[in-house]
């Protein structure tokens, strides 16, 4: 199947799910229909392992959005799609570089659609098929267009046409049409500028011959000076790390007992604080380690102190889950407080790659190329966990919050019923669809018991 098939398929496709209707289970239906056709025009040799994973993350992703049909799934099937698209025509590219492809092809969008001889060629056009565009497709477009601009221009026009008793929102079918193709488009038929193969080239994991001759970064710097600067620069930071991670512990485990506010405010401010301290230690690092420091023979103790700068911001990371464990004992969950631990544990993994990244000698893209999976694996988890009902079951078993502060999770309502029957008619909506037709459901709502 040729891209201009793909594209004018999918186009069809997204106006017959999404005309009339809102996101749900068509989200779902559209996602599982773009992955099996981008499993089928792969070539053998590009179904790598990479590729064979993502596809069922796709797949999984779609279902958990046509399940729950939040955000967080929503941005999981888009990053899945768009992750299985690259891996399909370039795997030999750095996955990181997805996200500059596509920013590219969205902005160049408007360019690339009037190249049609780039992806409507006419030599493999069959006479029916440039019959029909030219004759039929063409000239009704442009009289869809025309027909809205001068609806817009003239009331007496517009009442010819709308005097008669036909359910057609136009202006509805066109933007929809119009976002099915622009999907399509950029799905199928992206392309890779020559900036993205010059980028790939610097995202390299392992050094090549000429990065491990011993140099100085900067030519005002000579490398022994460079070399003293990383020991002293690090040692004190190692100082003031193991200092404030004495105060920081003291504060949380020795001091009185603080009021709820207090706590509250307190958390946010020492996690804030440390997810800081941890990006600029991946930073500090990442900055004396960039080049042949990483081979060099007197870098040693740079290393070794290196190496201990890690170990106590994991030290640091583990006091901040401490903290966040206290404030979910005395207050309960809540979204935000998962989200803490989620960005703890981003961090714990950001310090044992750039461990790694030290101890193997790797550039320092080996850390870029490795975390944007773990970003994506998070966002992976988000979607597919119901952490409203894991929450609100905590809640309960712990005492507490109130059923206001409850309903405020989402896909609870089973549990909340349970516990609140006297207050099923204010947590119970409608479940029927306001607008369109099942496709705008979630199944989830299709699972409920209603009483």
């Amino acid at each position: 199947m040729k891209k201009y098939h793909l594209i004018l398929l999918s186009t069809v496709l997204f106006i017959t799910l999404f005309y009339g209707e809102t996101p749900g289970i068509n989200v779902g239906i559209l996602g599982v229909v773009y992955t099996v056709l981008t499993f089928f025009k792969t070539w053998n040799e590009r179904r790598t392992k990479s590729f064979f994973a993502v596809f069922a993350l796709s797949i999984l992703s779609s279902f958990a959005f046509a399940y729950y049909g939040d955000l967080v799934s929503l941005v999981a099937v888009l990053t899945s799609l768009f992750l299985l698209a690259f891996l399909s025509e370039k795997g030999d590219l750095k996955s990181i570089l997805v996200i500059p492809v596509f920013i590219t092809n969205f902005i160049t969008f408007i360019y690339c659609v009037f190249q049609v001889q780039e992806w409507l060629p006419k030599t493999t056009t069959s006479a029916g098929c440039q019959k029909f565009v030219s004759v039929v497709l063409i000239p009704v477009l442009f009289l869809l267009i025309f027909f809205g601009i001068y609806s817009l221009g003239s009331d007496h026009f517009s009442n010819l046409f709308t005097a008669f008793e036909f359910d057609f929102d136009f202006w509805q079918f066109l933007g929809i049409g119009l976002a099915g193709f622009f999907l399509g488009f950029n799905f199928w038929n992206f392309k890779i500028y020559r900036f993205i193969f010059t980028a790939n080239h610097h995202l390299k994991n392992d050094f090549v011959n000429e990065d491990k001759i011993r140099s100085s970064t900067y030519a005002f710097l000579p490398a022994d000076a460079e070399r003293k600067s990383g020991i002293i620069s690090l040692f004190i930071l190692n100082v003031l790390l193991f200092i404030f991670i004495l105060t920081f512990n003291y504060e949380q485990f020795v001091e009185v007992a603080k009021t709820p506010n207090q706590l509250s405010a307190e958390t946010h401010e020492r996690v804030n604080a440390v997810i800081l301290s941890i990006i600029m230690a991946i930073v500090v690092i990442l900055f004396y380690f960039k080049g042949n420091f990483n081979f060099d023979e007197k870098a040693g103790l740079l290393k070794i102190l290196a190496k201990i700068w890690i170990a106590m911001n994991i030290i640091l990371v583990l006091s901040a889950a401490a903290k966040n464990a206290e404030y979910i004992l005395k207050l309960g969950v809540t979204y935000k407080r998962l989200g803490v631990y989620a960005f703890l544990i981003l961090c714990v993994i950001g310090l044992i790659v750039t461990f790694l990244k030290i101890q193997r000698q790797k550039t320092n893209a080996f850390l870029f190329n490795h975390m944007i999976w773990y970003f994506y694996g998070t966002v992976l988890v988000c979607s597919f966990i119901n952490w409203g009902g894991i929450a609100t079951r905590y809640n309960l078993d712990a005492g507490k919050g109130t059923y206001d502060f409850l309903s405020t999770f989402n896909f609870n309502d089973e549990i909340l019923r349970q516990k609140f029957p006297d207050k099923i008619d204010l947590n119970f909506r409608a479940r029927e669809p306001k607008y369109g037709t099942f496709l705008s459901e979630n199944l989830y709502n299709q699972t409920l018991k209603i009483p």
